[in-house]
C-alpha cells in the first residue's frame, strides 16, 4: 500500500492529514447555517423566507468567492493566499456570531462564503506536490474530506444549537476551528505555484477563463459530467426532508438532520475512488460513479418510503457523486500547475450551477408530482450524463482508460499549455 510520504515524497510529513482537515473545517463553513435558519427566524422575529436570506448569501458569495478568488491560487504566494483567506473568514464568523440583525449577519454569511474557497484552493495545489501517478489518492484523502465536511456540520451545527439554545454558538464554534486552521495550513502550503504563474497579474488571470474553457477539451467533460450529477445529488437533499416528514413516513425535523451522518459511509468508501483513478483512468471510475447514482435513484424510485432503503440510497449517492467528483478533477488536474487553479474554477462553477438547476427543478416537479417527480428528475439529469460519457468513450477509444492520468504530465486529450 502506497504511504502518504511516497504521495507526496516532497511534502512536509502530515501534509494530506492537514490539507484534509483543512478542507472539512473550511467547507463546513457553507453548511452549518441550513439548520439554524429556523432559530434564526425566531431570534430576529422575522418569518422563514426572510431567514432564508442567510442561506442565499452564502451561496451567492460562494459563487463570487469560486470565480474572483480560486484563480489567484495560480498567481498568488500560497501560504499568504491561504492565512488571509482564513484570517478573514474567522472575523466573518465572529461577525456573524454577533450581528445584531438579519441584513449583518447576511453580510457576515456573503464575505465568509466568499473567502471559504480555500478547498479548492488546496485540491489543485495537492495535486501540483502529489508524486506520478499518485494525483487520485491524494484527491481522494481531500475530496472525501470535503464531502464528509459537508455532511456532518449540519449535524454538529443542529445539536449545538438545539444545546446552548442559540444559533449564534454555531458560529463561534466554527470562528474557533478556522482560526486553528490558521495557526497550522499556511505552514503547510507551499511558498508559492512558481516564477511563471506569479508575474501574471489579477485581470490577465480571470480574462483566462473563457480561452480555457473553449480550449481544455477533458475541462468541458468534467465539467458537464460534474454538473449533471451534482444536479441530482442536489435535487434529493433539498427535498429529503419534506419526503421525510410527510405521511406515510412522518419523521420529526431532529431524525431527518442524522440522514447526513448516516451518508457517511458512502463518502469514506469513495476515497479509494482516487486510487482506481490513477491506476484505471477517470473515466472507468465515472462509469462506476453512474452506476451507483442509478442503483440510488432505482432504490428511491422503488422503495422510497421505506428509512432502510433511503439510507442505502444515500450512501450509494453519496459515493456515487464524490468519486464522480475525485475522477472528474484527476482529469483537469493534468495540465500544468500554471492553470490548475482556473481549471478548478470553471468546473466548480459548472459543477455549482448544476446544483442550483438541480435544486430548483427537483423542488419544482415534488410540489407538482412528489416524491416520484423528484426522482424522475435524477433520472433525467443521470441519463444525460451517461450519453455524454458514452460519446466520450466512443470518440477516445478507451485511450484513457488504458493510460492513467500522472499528476504533472498532460493527458493524451489535454493540451499543456496555460492560456495567458
Amino acid at each position: 500500500m502506497t504511504t502518504a510520504a511516497a504521495a507526496m515524497p516532497n511534502a512536509r510529513r502530515g501534509t494530506i492529514p492537514v490539507f484534509a482537515t483543512a478542507t472539512a473545517v473550511t467547507v463546513s463553513n457553507i453548511y452549518f447555517t441550513q439548520p439554524l435558519l429556523e432559530q434564526i427566524a425566531r431570534s430576529f422575529h422575522i418569518s422563514a423566507a426572510a431567514a432564508g436570506l442567510v442561506a442565499t448569501a452564502g451561496q451567492i458569495g460562494y459563487a463570487l468567492g469560486i470565480v474572483a478568488i480560486v484563480p489567484l491560487a495560480d498567481g498568488a504566494k500560497l501560504r499568504r493566499l491561504s492565512a488571509v483567506l482564513l484570517a478573514v473568514t474567522a472575523l466573518a464568523l465572529v461577525a456573524g456570531a454577533f450581528a445584531p440583525s438579519i441584513a449583518l449577519l447576511s453580510m457576515a454569511a456573503l464575505v465568509l462564503s466568499a473567502t471559504t474557497v480555500l478547498p479548492q484552493v488546496i485540491m489543485p495545489t495537492a495535486v501540483s506536490m502529489a508524486a506520478k501517478g499518485q494525483a487520485g489518492r491524494v484527491l481522494g484523502a481531500v475530496g472525501t474530506a470535503l464531502t464528509m465536511g459537508a455532511l456532518v456540520s449540519r449535524s454538529v451545527s443542529g445539536v449545538l444549537a438545539q444545546a446552548t439554545g442559540t444559533w449564534r454558538s454555531g458560529f463561534l464554534l466554527a470562528a474557533v476551528a478556522t482560526a486553528a486552521m490558521l495557526l497550522i495550513l499556511p505552514r503547510y502550503m507551499p511558498a508559492g505555484t512558481g516564477r511563471k504563474a506569479e508575474t501574471l497579474s489579477y485581470p490577465r488571470l480571470l480574462g483566462s477563463l473563457p480561452g480555457l474553457f473553449r480550449r481544455y477539451a477533458p475541462l468541458r467533460l468534467s465539467a458537464a459530467l460534474g454538473g449533471l450529477v451534482f444536479a441530482a445529488f442536489s435535487g434529493f437533499w433539498a427535498t429529503l426532508a419534506f419526503h421525510l416528514t410527510q405521511a406515510p413516513i412522518g419523521l420529526g425535523s431532529a431524525v431527518v438532520g442524522l440522514f447526513g451522518i448516516a451518508a457517511i459511509p458512502g463518502a469514506l468508501a469513495a476515497r479509494y475512488s482516487g486510487r482506481m483513478a490513477d491506476g484505471w483512468g477517470p473515466t472507468a471510475v465515472n462509469a462506476v460513479s453512474l452506476v451507483s447514482v442509478a442503483l440510488a435513484l432505482a432504490m428511491f424510485l422503488i422503495a422510497g418510503d421505506s428509512l432502510v432503503a433511503l439510507l442505502i440510497g444515500c450512501n450509494l449517492l453519496g459515493y456515487g457523486t464524490t468519486s464522480g467528483q475525485i475522477a472528474n478533477q484527476v482529469r483537469i488536474f493534468t495540465a500544468g500547475p500554471e492553470v490548475r487553479a482556473r481549471l478548478n474554477t470553471l468546473y466548480m462553477f459548472s459543477v455549482f450551477a448544476g446544483g442550483a438547476i438541480g435544486t430548483a427543478v427537483a423542488s419544482a416537479l415534488f410540489a407538482s408530482w412528489g416524491w416520484a417527480g423528484v426522482v424522475g428528475s435524477g433520472f433525467g439529469f443521470l441519463g444525460l450524463a451517461v450519453v455524454i460519457l458514452a460519446v466520450h468513450t466512443r470518440k477516445t477509444r478507451g485511450n484513457e482508460m488504458r493510460q492513467p492520468a500522472v499528476a504533472g504530465q498532460p493527458a493524451p486529450v489535454l493540451e499543456d499549455r496555460a492560456v495567458r
